[in-house]
């Protein structure tokens, strides 16, 4: 088993927890506002399919050696996931969720990009695997995640197709 291994993945299973405890508060908060979920179907497949990557990290990658190069490439990404977070505060979600009236956020990384959040998700799915080797498994999930992402942002798009930017 190597440490470093098992450090990072410690990490990112609790980032990842964490923040489905701030998208399950964040969520009520909007639907207690009036909020409206769209595209509600994709949801279980995206959380299988992200729970699925990390059950198999833990599998697949505790014995294998950790680029650091990778690493710190990766501990960048978890930067820019932190201005994302903070660009969004309290309207971040895991799921897609419009509240009538309010406008889109076009601060941070929104400024430059309509979808930040899922570029950045496209770039760590295959690269923490990556980190550790893993090609195929990198492939796989990221061509997986690509696929998932298709489906989402069109769903966010149409949902989002009547918000005005702010």
């Amino acid at each position: 088993m190597n440490d470093i291994a098992v450090a990072v993945l410690v990490f990112v299973t609790v980032q990842r927890l964490s923040e489905l405890l701030i998208a399950r508060h964040n969520t009520k908060a909007l639907l207690a506002r009036g909020g409206i979920e769209h595209g509600a179907a994709h949801y279980p497949v995206m959380v299988g399919l992200h729970g699925a990557w990390l059950a198999g990290l833990w599998w697949f990658a505790i014995a294998q050696p950790v680029s650091l190069a990778l690493l710190c490439l990766y501990g960048l990404c978890q930067l820019f996931r932190v201005w994302i977070l903070a660009s969004l505060g309290r309207r971040w979600t895991t799921r897609i969720i419009t509240v009538p009236g309010e406008w889109l956020v076009a601060r941070g990384p929104y400024r430059f990009l309509r979808h930040p959040n899922y570029v950045l998700v496209a770039v760590e799915i295959p690269l923490l695997p990556l980190v550790f080797g893993l090609w195929g498994y990198a492939i796989l999930f990221g061509v997986l995640n690509l696929a998932m992402l298709t489906w989402r942002i069109r769903s966010e798009n149409e949902a989002l197709a009547s918000v005005s930017r702010s």
